[in-house]
């Protein structure tokens, strides 16, 4: 799979480090129970089709993207530095 870094180009996946679901955690409150912490910590969706990641292009230019990809083709759609997307 190659990503397409804004700044550097096209790259191979290798170079970059995959950190998750580009969309925010509601993390439990402190006194929140076991069962909602296990899942805050463990559970992730794990979508066939479209998604939008965090990816951080660590062995080149150091910048976060999101990355928006079909995880049933691994065709990549778009990608975008982080800094510029609104949230």
């Amino acid at each position: 799979m190659r990503i397409s870094c804004p700044l550097c180009g096209p790259r191979d996946r290798r170079e970059f480090y995959y950190r998750g679901a580009a969309v925010a955690l509601q993390r439990p409150a402190a006194d929140a129970g076991e069962d909602a912490w296990q899942a805050y910590v463990f559970l992730r969706d794990n979508p066939a089709g479209v998604t939008r990641d965090l990816w951080y292009h660590a062995q080149g230019c150091g910048a976060w993207l999101v990355v928006t990809r079909d995880t049933a083709s691994h065709e990549i759609l778009a990608t975008e530095l982080a800094a510029e997307v609104a949230s």
